[in-house]
């Protein structure tokens, strides 16, 4: 056979797809924490003075 080059692994190419779509639909949630639950990178927690013993 000679049509081997135009073969298509079916399964690989349904992981691929369902990687794709998990991956999308990841983004969206985390799209949608980032909007309710924003975190601030800017705030630092001040440290305090170190408690006497």
């Amino acid at each position: 056979m000679s049509h081997d080059d135009k073969l298509i692994d079916f399964s690989a190419e349904r992981d691929k797809r369902i990687h794709d779509l998990n991956e999308k639909r990841l983004n969206e949630v985390r799209q949608a924490f980032e909007q309710a639950l924003p975190l601030s990178k800017a705030k630092k927690k001040p440290k305090g003075k170190p408690k006497k013993r």
